[in-house]
């Protein structure tokens, strides 16, 4: 395919702009939080399986010049992956994306938020479910409660704005949302309630707890204000208080899903394209670089792949349909 006959941006067959790419770095993780993971999972990607810098770059590099603009490394926990700031380095001096952004669950980010800032990460997602050490080790089977307030203390120091922080609300954590929102607030964090979705056993086990009743007690609690829908990249509808200190924002793919202005496709460890976070539908970029596709032949089928691009999840109808885990399409 002629570099000339590319299109301008990626647009998907309901008229959806896809300019934002979820990159996985690591299907692994040292925490192991029940809507996740099971309890003693090991099937994870091999390393000969992982895509290396080089391939990743390279599909970055596509992707960019089809239109994304903003890209998130992701995992598993990719602070795991070495030398990952020398990843970053690759992807921010190809001078295609306006956003480079990590989630992490922060355990190792003391000793590495200064070499990923320089590298040109500029945002983090962090992701914390509760205050309570007890609760913590329950929910992520780890004692690492410690870990995470001192990596969110290195990404302050660092100099990293926004952080945004990721709970997922369950019936065991929900009475503690307005000690969460709390401290969001008073620390510059933005906080982010999530719904928690059926992606595998464990996913589907979770107990579903609808964030629009949550939402208004919390509104009324904390004088929120509700911001444009526009606000940021990413599916949350965001609320702020009244100085404009502090901002909550709601993820809610069951109760009020997002999908007719979903903008994201989600690359895989191994190199495999998920056009959908809630259904099957793939491409195997990984496969075909590794078969010796040229760039142009990547290229076309990243397009044809975004035709397939599924208009909803069925999240609701189905929720048994996505057996992968979260940890292998990448958050």
């Amino acid at each position: 395919m002629p570099t000339s006959n590319l299109p301008a941006a990626l647009i998907d067959r309901f008229d959806r702009k896809i300019d934002y790419l979820r990159l996985s770095v690591m299907d692994r993780c040292d925490l192991r939080c029940h809507y996740c993971l099971p309890k003693g999972f090991r099937d994870f990607a091999e390393p000969a399986e992982w895509l290396n810098f080089d391939e990743i770059t390279r599909v970055a590099k596509i992707f960019g010049e089809l239109g994304v603009r903003r890209l998130r490394l992701t995992g598993g926990e990719p602070l795991l992956r070495k030398n990952l700031s020398r990843l970053v380095r690759s992807i921010r001096d190809l001078q295609l994306f306006d956003d480079i952004s990590l989630s992490t669950n922060a355990t190792q980010l003391t000793q590495q938020a200064h070499e990923l800032y320089e590298a040109g990460v500029s945002r983090l997602n962090i992701s914390l479910d509760s205050l309570d050490p007890s609760m913590v080790q329950a929910i992520t089977g780890r004692d690492s409660l410690q870990s995470v307030m001192a990596g969110l203390d290195a990404a302050v120091a660092t100099g990293f704005s926004p952080i945004k922080i990721n709970m997922v609300v369950m019936a065991e954590n929900m009475h503690e949302v307005p000690a969460m929102t709390e401290f969001c607030i008073k620390r510059g964090f933005v906080l982010r309630l999530i719904e928690a979705m059926p992606m595998g056993v464990t996913g589907a086990a979770a107990e579903f707890i609808n964030l629009s009743v949550l939402r208004e007690r919390l509104v009324s609690q904390f004088n929120l204000i509700a911001q444009p829908t526009h606000v940021g990249g990413g599916p949350a509808q965001y609320w702020q208080t009244a100085d404009g200190k502090g901002s909550l924002g709601f993820i809610t793919p069951k109760s009020q899903h997002f999908c007719n202005t979903c903008n994201r496709v989600r690359l895989s460890t191994e190199g495999t394209l998920y056009l959908c976070l809630g259904q099957n539908d793939k491409v195997e970029l990984g496969s075909l670089m590794r078969e010796g596709a040229s760039d142009n032949e990547l290229r076309a089928a990243i397009v044809s792949g975004i035709s397939m691009k599924p208009e909803h999840h069925e999240f609701n109808e189905k929720p048994q349909q996505v057996l992968r885990f979260m940890s292998k399409t990448g958050g």
